[in-house]
């Protein structure tokens, strides 16, 4: 394995999407929402090492999560763990990892990944991943890896290749961005998948240390600057009380609004190895086996009768009878029962929002 090779897992999000299975005490990376005996977490960290030295994966995560990251991958560090004080989006948290690398690797070459992701074909993606590495050691260029899409999804954010979108080899070719799009309505999800030339934006990003430095630099000097004033804090014990100052001065954006938007040098890997971002329950049931009646259940318990279409996750020891539902979220966790239609999975937000208004932080 290459030493200069890194890796940074970004795990501090809280999944409201997948409430009430999800909650701000144990968000979804820390799940085993497949039900295959590992977490979202404990997937992402064993697929990449198999590429990438174990000592050079970084977890950035919210300090409330230290003792799950330590119990679920009892083999890592606690230096390895990077504890942010609150969130801040994606840029604080690549620009804390950046400089946290830079004291043991200057020369680093780095990929940046979200810690819930799912992904079907791991060698493929394995593959994909030392070709991304192996371009950015290459050349001054920040990478990003575009979905080869296969629906009109509303729910990701998609990349616009420049060049010509007939000579697209997956998983080989690599392409000039020409726009990045937030997420599309149905009408325009539609004409993306139809013009050949837009792929989906899967969050996974390559970079070598002195590349992405530049980019903050020029393009989100104000928060690199705060960074900048812990050289020498970090790796050492006073690096914890530097980042509790630091975090709370530092803007809410995300990597791709701060700075892939704007640069120039932004190129994309068009890929295609069974991915989803897990990001809803409906995209959990896409990925699931299911029944003979197109129900994907979880639960040892569950009796189902005149019912299709659903996603059913259900503690084991609770005996469920469900009959007349079609296309329906059924999820029972502690002392919360979600019913709601997979078509209305978006509103999920929402409901945590009221319930957090009109019921407290207990059932969040």
């Amino acid at each position: 394995m290459d030493k200069k090779n890194f890796c940074v897992i970004m795990a501090g999000g809280i999944g409201s999407r997948f409430w009430p299975l999800s909650r701000t005490r144990k968000p979804k990376q820390f799940l085993d929402i497949l039900g295959i005996g590992k977490t979202l977490l404990q997937q992402t960290f064993e697929r990449f090492a198999h590429i990438i030295p174990e000592e050079n994966i970084l977890i950035v995560s919210n300090e409330e999560y230290l003792d799950l990251i330590l119990k679920q991958l009892p083999g890592i560090k606690p230096e390895q763990v990077l504890l942010e004080p609150m969130r801040r989006n994606t840029a604080p948290c690549i620009a804390y990892a950046n400089y946290k690398i830079r004291e043991i690797e200057p020369e680093a070459n780095i990929v940046v990944a979200p810690s819930d992701h799912l992904i079907m074909k791991e060698a493929d993606f394995l593959g994909v991943v030392e070709k991304g590495l192996e371009y950015i050691a290459r050349n001054n260029a920040l990478l990003t890896l575009g979905i080869q899409p296969s629906r009109p999804e509303t729910g990701y954010g998609y990349i616009q290749i420049n060049g010509n979108k007939d000579a697209i080899v997956v998983n080989e070719s690599f392409r000039e961005v020409k726009t990045f799009t937030e997420k599309p309505d149905l009408k325009m999800a539609t004409l993306f998948l139809e013009s050949g030339d837009f792929f989906w934006n899967s969050g996974i990003f390559f970079w070598s240390l002195k590349t992405i430095s530049g980019a903050f630099k020029k393009y989100l000097s104000e928060v690199d600057s705060l960074f900048q004033e812990g050289i020498g804090t970090y790796n050492t014990s006073d690096e914890h009380d530097f980042i509790a100052k630091t975090y709370p001065k530092c803007k809410n954006i995300s990597i791709d609004y701060g700075i892939m938007e704007k640069a120039e040098n932004v190129y994309v890997l068009c890929a295609d190895f069974g991915w989803s971002d897990l990001g809803t329950w409906g995209s959990l049931y896409d990925m699931s086996n299911k029944d003979k009646n197109s129900n994907a259940v979880q639960g040892k318990n569950v009796s189902l009768y005149d019912s299709t279409n659903c996603i059913i996750n259900l503690p084991n020891d609770k005996l469920a009878v469900i009959q007349g539902l079609d296309d329906y979220i059924i999820v029972d966790s502690d002392n919360i029962l979600l019913i709601c239609r997979k078509d209305d999975e978006q509103k999920i937000k929402n409901f945590v929002n009221d319930i957090k208004l009109e019921k407290g932080e207990n059932y969040i």
